[in-house]
């Protein structure tokens, strides 16, 4: 899609976008398009319901008097609430309704309210954002009827008066943009095509970017003693993964920040199978190290001044005469041992030992995981809030800030010396599940911290309600993969750890 920022122009051609606040109360922008179309604007405002409530949308077909072969005026809300996420629902919102008509451009000419706490450039920057976000589909493998699931939206131009501004904010959020996409791709890629090995190229191409990448085989991970890792793997006939990244965009001497995700490629649930419907979308049970792959490639395409270094668990959980058992005991890569008790509750002994290899190698300032862990969760907070977890409370604090600040909201749950308990098992150190319905989530992430050491900050987001939707219910985010985390963690980075 091209993306232009421009000064305003006189009349746009094709579609035109502008806005109005409460109370229809015509923005500059929309009064000018008003009086070009010889008053057409308020004509249709005076026989409409449109009172400029956010969300709200009021269309022109081919006004008489200008070019525009359609006028899209937009409920802005108030003016005091209008902020950068609300622009981007706004062009997301206005970019979804023209490519539905066969449009070819648009253009956005959305005033700044007065009182908004924005400048020019960043309005026009976070429209384009929201145009690039929605414009996302995932089509590759469809071979019939394109041109119902294909936008011919192809060219944005964004006025603005300041069109110089907004093309050096635009690199920032193109860049975000990028790495979100890649890991709504990843999600959406079906799982007989992303085997744990082509995920693990697929970050290879990150090197591009100028990210370091490693990828250590089974032979490498038994030498390291990963045996909780590769308990999983064992079932399948696609050899399991860890990938490092490394971005080394700060001083040689801070020590990185850490992200590790959980990469099910596909879970059946292994021995412990799971029922056929629900191994409907269990491709997408790599969420987490998707959403590490693309926070690397965000952060590397926007030359981000942080080290940073993100290590993904790539496996397929399957069943099969060489599978890991129930009552297996597996030796993690700590030394720590696991009861095996139910081989469908994975993911967190695939981050035990991504975490320990995380932790030895590169002795990070703080280690998030993500991992699409626990079905538990949904139950909780349903698909509106991931779970934090965290041993640090200023590192939560700034999770959950950046989570709110960009649109993708955490709560956090409790850990304990009680939940703790649940885990104990009879023969090892600890078995991989309570065998109650209670606190599911909470005892995955006190499964988790047994593997996090002394003094090391640690936070545990379980994105498992979060990581994808069926359905377009959300402005920004596509039907299956959403990409969820990577723009969570970049604002994380950029507000507190960047030189």
């Amino acid at each position: 899609m091209e993306i232009s920022f421009t000064a305003p122009y006189p009349v746009a051609t094709g579609a035109w976008v502008v806005g109005a606040l409460e109370d229809a109360v015509l923005t500059p922008a929309a009064a000018k398009a008003d009086k070009a179309s010889g008053g057409a604007i308020k004509r249709a405002l005076s026989v409409s319901r449109f009172t400029g409530k956010k969300g709200q949308m009021l269309e022109l077909l081919a006004p008489s008097g200008v070019a525009a072969s359609r006028i899209l005026l937009m409920g802005l809300g108030k003016a005091s609430e209008f902020n950068g996420n609300a622009a981007e629902v706004t062009a997301a919102d206005a970019f979804g309704r023209v490519s539905r008509t066969g449009e070819t451009a648009i253009t956005f000419e959305i005033d700044l309210p007065k009182g908004a706490k924005m400048k020019p450039a960043e309005l026009a920057a976070h429209l384009a954002m929201g145009a690039q976000l929605k414009s996302y589909s995932f089509n590759r493998y469809r071979t019939k009827d394109l041109a119902d699931h294909e936008t011919k939206l192809k060219k944005v131009a964004i006025a603005t008066a300041d069109a110089a501004g907004a093309k050096k904010a635009w690199p920032t959020l193109e860049a975000l943009a990028g790495g979100m996409f890649l890991a709504r791709d990843l999600v959406n890629e079906p799982p007989n095509i992303l085997s744990p090995a082509e995920f693990a190229n697929r970050a290879k191409q990150l090197a591009k970017l100028g990210v370091a990448v490693e990828v250590l085989g089974e032979a490498q991970m038994k030498k390291l003693g990963m045996g909780a890792l590769l308990g999983v793997g064992q079932g399948s006939e696609r050899e399991s993964q860890l990938v490092v990244m490394r971005w080394n965009g700060g001083r040689k001497k801070d020590a990185p920040v850490a992200f590790v995700g959980k990469g099910v490629c596909f879970d059946s649930g292994g021995l412990s199978l799971k029922p056929g419907a629900g191994m409907i979308g269990m491709k997408g049970d790599m969420g987490g190290a998707a959403a590490v792959a693309g926070v690397i490639r965000t952060l590397a395409a926007r030359k981000a001044r942080v080290n940073a270094v993100g290590v993904i668990g790539l496996v397929e959980n399957m069943p099969d005469g060489k599978a890991q058992r129930p009552d297996d005991v597996v030796t993690s890569m700590s030394g720590q041992t696991i009861e095996v008790l139910n081989t469908d509750a994975e993911g967190r002994l695939v981050l035990a030992d991504a975490l320990t290899y995380t932790q030895r190698n590169f002795k990070p300032a703080f280690v998030i995981d993500l991992a699409t862990l626990t079905g538990a969760i949904m139950v909780a907070l349903g698909s509106e809030h991931a779970g934090l977890f965290s041993n640090d409370d200023k590192l939560a604090r700034r999770i959950h800030d950046a989570g709110q600040s960009v649109g993708e909201p955490v709560w956090r749950l409790p850990l304990g010396p009680g939940y703790d308990k649940m885990i104990k098992s009879k023969i090892a150190d600890m078995k991989n599940i309570t065998g109650s319905t209670h606190a599911g989530s909470i005892a995955a992430a006190q499964f988790l911290q047994r593997f996090i050491d002394k003094g090391q900050a640690w936070a545990h987001l379980d994105i498992a309600g979060t990581a994808w939707q069926d359905g377009e219910q959300k402005s920004l985010i596509p039907s299956w993969g959403v990409g969820w985390g990577v723009r969570l963690l970049d604002r994380l980075v950029a507000e507190h750890y960047e030189g």
